[in-house]
């Protein structure tokens, strides 16, 4: 088998990739991108969360290729699947959680002049979302070899289905119990990341799971009403963020002289990381100033106070992108609906006004997702490419998805555009919008602030004992914020398999255990999928 795979992507270093504006793969990524952002809309909407549907999107590929006509044929193309993948996980995404979520904000706040211009900058945020994370991945901030576990499930549904025999099996058998694990309400895509991921980051997720979900039945403590967990995600945060920073430096200080091509690579993706993240930066501050003076926040603002918000503003949507998109990375969940709650905190305890806020949270709440499902979908690519053995069809696979990632946001904005005010005028919102929205009415305590300001100390400092390879810090935070005990149960049983597994069978068993693992990943997100589709469709 891994000479078969091995001649495969021998053969592909010498094609040209196939092209997302190929006329038939172009007819197949925009109904995908049509289905995954109405789907995404539906499901956001009436259930409150957004299904990963990249598996969904293969799948489609995959069953059109066994159509017995000659112009199906080329969707057996791997590659194109991996296209296919990437443009519904993108509309999906894009669609429901960085444009719907944020334009409902001001809508439920009462300021509907303000839904479009939010809705055009967001829509910017998306697109800036997406080319960020193209152009730092496989860098050191986000590297390809970081787990994306979500990733991996695709990629290996892909080769399963492409190659078949015990590879297949295996997958098979992982995604059977997957799904039964999920129906039986126990989080299998937990245990499958918990055979994937670093090791330190996913025990800093489990331990924070648990400790989320038994603080209160066993000491009668609840941490979230304490805002200890929003507390620990600032102080991490923001040593990630001078994490971030420090590499960037070190790029812009590396000043010795070049004696190999190795060096060289490395001096080249050190000035790629930092002339991409200033000029994300940058943009993030176009966007908002865009945001506060097409909204008419001038009007509300003195301008002393309108500067602070468009430059608070774009520091919050970076941030948020950046922290979502490393917890996406380790562990699989990115907590967007709580990061982009904590910087709204911040922001009411900075002392802008309910206007400044409800636009604010809809540009931070925008940025993240994204980002994250990008990275997911260029994992895929990456495994299915050969893991970056030819450079030349790496880079040219990641600009076509890159492509269909963009073509699948461009289909979302007008489908959300089309039907937003028929969805809104039914009561049909992101519940977590009413959250944002009570959060701004109800304002913040002192006693808030106060405790956020201690759990930061901890926070920060796990971070900063982590590195920024194992993002210990954000990874507790993460757990904190999501209440799932039994998610903590998984991951910790999964470590534990892990490592007698490795014991006994050694390096040999790992792609196995990988495999498997994708299975268990992609039965619990297509039953989860499956689930939630009939669970929508009856509300």
């Amino acid at each position: 088998m891994s000479q078969t795979v091995h001649s495969e992507t021998q053969a592909d270093s010498r094609e040209r990739h196939p092209r997302a504006f190929a006329p038939s793969t172009l007819i197949l990524l925009l109904l995908l991108s049509i289905f995954g952002a109405v789907i995404g809309v539906q499901l956001l909407t009436t259930l409150g969360v957004t299904p990963n549907t990249a598996i969904i999107g293969a799948m489609v590929a995959m069953i059109i290729a066994r159509v017995p006509l000659q112009c199906f044929a080329r969707f057996r193309s791997i590659h194109i699947q991996n296209l296919a993948q990437s443009a519904t996980s993108a509309a999906t995404f894009g669609a429901a959680n960085s444009l719907l979520l944020p334009i409902s904000i001001p809508w439920l706040f009462g300021h509907q002049e303000m839904v479009m211009p939010m809705f055009f900058g967001v829509a910017l945020a998306m697109l800036l979302d997406a080319w960020l994370l193209y152009r730092l991945f496989n860098t050191r901030v986000f590297p390809a070899e970081g787990a994306w576990p979500p990733g991996i499930a695709a990629a290996e549904s892909i080769k399963a289905g492409d190659q078949g025999g015990k590879h297949a099996a295996l997958l098979g058998t992982g995604i059977v119990i997957g799904a039964i694990g999920s129906w039986f309400k126990f989080p299998m895509a937990a245990l499958g990341t918990a055979f994937i991921g670093n090791i330190w980051a996913l025990s800093m997720l489990g331990v924070g799971f648990l400790l989320r979900g038994y603080s209160e039945p066993m000491f009668g403590i609840d941490i979230n009403k304490l805002y200890i967990p929003h507390g620990v995600m600032v102080g991490a945060g923001l040593v990630a963020l001078f994490q971030i920073v420090k590499l960037i430096r070190q790029s812009n200080t590396s000043k010795k002289p070049h004696h190999n091509e190795d060096e060289t690579l490395e001096k080249h993706q050190n000035e790629q990381i930092g002339k991409t993240i200033r000029l994300g930066a940058i943009g993030f501050v176009v966007i908002s100033v865009l945001i506060a003076l097409s909204s008419g926040l001038y009007t509300h603002l003195s301008l002393p106070w309108l500067i602070a918000f468009m430059l608070y503003a774009a520091f919050a949507a970076f941030l948020h992108e950046m922290i979502v998109g490393l917890a996406a990375m380790h562990s699989g969940w990115f907590p967007a609906f709580a990061v982009a709650l904590i910087t709204l905190i911040i922001g009411i305890l900075i002392g802008f006004p309910p206007e400044a806020l409800a636009m604010l949270c809809g540009f931070s709440a925008a940025t993240g997702p994204a980002f994250a499902d990008m990275g997911y979908d260029l994992k895929a690519g990456w495994i299915l490419r050969g893991k970056g053995q030819h450079t030349r069809f790496e880079l040219e696979g990641r600009r076509q998805q890159l492509i269909a990632a963009m073509l699948a946001f461009v289909v979302a904005i007008p489908v959300v555009l089309f039907i937003f005010r028929d969805y809104f005028s039914q009561g049909l919102v992101p519940p977590v919008a009413k959250v944002y929205v009570a959060a701004i009415n109800a304002g913040v305590s002192l006693d808030i602030a106060k405790s956020m300001l201690i759990w930061a100390i901890p926070g920060a400092i796990i971070q900063l004992i982590g590195g920024p390879g194992r993002q210990m810090g954000v990874l507790l935070a993460t757990g904190l914020l999501i209440n799932n005990p039994l998610a903590g149960w998984a991951v910790l049983i999964g470590i534990a398999i892990r490592a007698i597994v490795m014991r006994v069978g050694g390096e040999p068993v790992r792609n196995k255990i990988e495999v498997l693992a994708a299975g268990l990943i992609a039965g619990d997100a297509l039953f989860s999928f499956f689930n939630s589709v009939l669970s929508g469709s009856k509300k």
